[in-house]
């Protein structure tokens, strides 16, 4: 399996990938990271919150940047560079989240790309915004 390299690549292209985090999602991946803030595994704690309910934890929410990077634009072979990220809105375990990647600039001489990153909820609230630079496969 081949990602698209740096001459298949366009501006403006775009890929998404969509998931509905699940409760068993933030256990796994506060058990993972070791991230075992109240606000997301304990509903009690959480229900005193701002938020009213558990979050999902931000990095488990943009991870699934990753997934398009690595998997669909450019795809397999993909090399991360660098990614910043705003948090926008909360995410709660039962939302349906699609991260969504868009091909902004491309640096042929380096290999380079520097992609757009957005994650949305089911309402189509931005919750995540950022740019992602990285290396395409060759």
């Amino acid at each position: 399996m081949k990602g698209l390299t740096i001459d298949m690549l366009t501006l403006g292209q775009t890929e998404s990938f969509r998931k509905t985090i699940s409760e068993s999602d933030v256990y796994l991946f506060a058990g993972v990271t070791g991230d075992m803030n109240p606000a997301h595994i304990d509903e009690v704690y959480a229900n005193s919150t701002k938020f009213g309910k558990r979050i999902v934890h931000g990095l488990l929410v943009s991870s699934f940047i990753s997934t398009v990077l690595g998997t669909k634009l450019p795809g397999p072979g993909t090399i991360y560079i660098s990614q910043s990220l705003a948090f926008k809105a909360p995410v709660y375990i039962g939302d349906t989240i699609e991260a969504k990647v868009t091909v902004k600039e491309i640096i042929k001489e380096k290999n380079r790309v520097i992609l757009t990153t957005e994650v949305y909820n089911q309402n189509n609230d931005l919750v995540v915004s950022g740019e992602a630079m990285v290396l395409a496969p060759k």
